[in-house]
């Protein structure tokens, strides 16, 4: 599928929706009982929107946001996970200790619906 750029106007409405999901993911994540260590962490391979810790596991999370529960089915697909992934490796060290976990979660967001965490979402 081929990228078409979006329009200035267009890029800031979803920039801005994407950093509205993401607070409203981190939110959700602390009332899981989980801590926020990072947001929006970016390195040369991809960018991680949340790190996040809950006792010995270290989660790098992707979150998406879309207008309708619908359209969350195509929100993730294996290529954006596998930036993620290769982004959530170069960061490891700087976030988990020898002993910690390491996974990679989805938060999908969509309006009028329960947030969907999907755990483990990267099988590399």
């Amino acid at each position: 599928m081929s990228h078409i750029p979006l329009p200035a106007r267009d890029r800031r409405m979803a920039e801005a929706a994407g950093r509205r999901g993401e607070r409203l993911a981190a939110w959700w994540l602390r009332l899981k009982g989980w801590t926020i260590l990072d947001r929006r962490v970016r390195t040369k391979d991809g960018e991680v929107d949340l790190v996040a810790r809950k006792d010995n596991l270290v989660s790098f999370v992707e979150v998406k946001t879309r207008k309708t529960a619908a359209e969350l089915d195509f929100a993730i697909d294996q290529q954006r996970l596998a930036r993620v992934a290769a982004a959530a490796e170069v960061l490891m060290p700087h976030y988990a200790g020898p002993d910690d976990d390491i996974r990679v979660d989805v938060i999908l967001l969509a309006p009028g619906v329960r947030p969907r965490h999907i755990e483990n979402a990267w099988i590399g």
